[in-house]
């Protein structure tokens, strides 16, 4: 429960309610590390994920811009090991109502191209796996405003969807994510 605790209090970091003309930047980071017994063998894994943003708010309530995300983890189980990196490139467009001066809401949608790259490594023999696709993703938020473009970003979810094709007559994966109460992020945010 720490380590989510931990991990929800880097991860998010997105932008802010800001004036038209305005650029937004943000993003979010995050870690976690876990080690657990299975058997007789320590198990091992370690995530990283980065997910800058830059946007330009064009319109009061209107913001579009750039988005990226870069991952990695590592599972080491014995002398068997597994990387999986993740990138993801694409754009978004976010509409923000402002509630009074402290709060707004807002909705972001997000759409772009993905790509995974998985590596096992299971004794002498090591095994590549590439896929790439699409995604697009609505995420609704709160902002709250501390002070001065300072605030705060609170969401509990959203709802997405990605595909993933392999090369090499490979699986294809489609994957559907309505998460609404799953889970929990908080960001902070400034505008300039």
């Amino acid at each position: 429960m720490k380590k989510i605790l931990v991990m929800a209090a880097l991860a998010i970091c997105s932008f802010a309610n800001a004036q038209k003309g305005t650029i937004l930047v943000g993003g979010s980071i995050g870690y976690s590390s876990e080690t657990r017994t299975l058997g007789n063998n320590e198990v091992k894994n370690n995530e990283f994920d980065f997910s800058p943003k830059v946007g330009y708010q064009f319109h009061d309530n209107w913001t579009v811009g750039g988005e990226a995300s870069f991952g990695s983890s590592k599972t080491k189980q014995g002398t068997n090991e597994d990387k999986f990196n993740t990138t993801k490139l694409g754009a978004f467009l976010r509409y923000t109502m402002p509630l009074n001066p402290t709060f707004s809401f807002f909705a972001e949608l997000g759409l772009g191209y993905q790509s995974e790259k998985d590596k096992t490594y299971a004794g002498p023999i090591t095994t590549t796996a590439e896929g790439d696709g699409m995604y697009v993703g609505v995420t609704p938020a709160l902002f709250i405003n501390m002070k001065k473009g300072f605030g705060l970003n609170f969401n509990i979810g959203g709802l997405s969807y990605g595909t993933i094709n392999y090369e090499n007559n490979g699986p294809e994966y489609k994957n559907f994510d309505f998460n609404f109460g799953r889970t929990f992020n908080i960001g902070v945010s400034k505008n300039f």
